[in-house]
């Protein structure tokens, strides 16, 4: 059987209406994050914002934080996980046990609000940078070089700016 891709991104599935934009707020939010339940890389991950003025650029971090999670406010839908590559790919399976990501708040979902953080104890960057609220980021990982996260721990897209700016990201993931 040959590895699956997944599209994630900070929202529900988008149907008859655009992907709704989260605020980031005005400290750390883990703005999406995955609980794999098998092995993942990921293939590409993007952040982008709606900001109209030039300020501060907000640290924007690609994070595996082991097996600490945040909790925040909104679970992942089956639907919400979409298959990529083959669009014959199983689908997701529902609840805290789904595979090939445990749905939840402490598991795999995105932030429309302040969330509780967690306290990671040890963490590995697959990704960071500063970035303007006008701007979008997107990086593409080359063939085997891609960040690998091991099933049971926390993949996070945090976003750290002074002040609120609407944000959508996305995660490219293999499995």
């Amino acid at each position: 059987m040959s590895a699956k891709t997944y599209w994630i991104h900070n929202g529900v599935m988008a149907t008859t209406a655009a992907p709704a934009k989260q605020p980031t707020g005005a400290t750390i939010r883990t703005m999406m994050q995955l609980a794999p339940a098998v092995p993942m890389r990921v293939i590409e991950w993007a952040v982008s914002f709606d900001g109209s003025a030039a300020a501060t650029p907000g640290i924007m971090e690609l994070i595996d934080t082991g097996t600490v999670a945040a909790v925040i406010t909104n679970a992942y839908a089956v639907a919400d996980i979409q298959p990529y590559g083959d669009p014959n790919a199983p689908a997701n399976t529902s609840g805290t046990g789904g595979v090939p990501f445990g749905l939840g708040t402490s598991l795999s979902g995105y932030a429309s609000a302040a969330g509780t953080e967690g306290t990671p104890t040890a963490t590995r960057m697959g990704g960071l940078g500063l970035i303007a609220p006008t701007n979008q980021y997107e990086k593409q990982l080359p063939l085997a070089r891609e960040f690998e996260v091991p099933a049971g721990h926390i993949l996070r897209i945090r976003a750290t700016f002074a002040a609120t700016v609407n944000m959508l990201c996305y995660i490219l993931a293999e499995v």
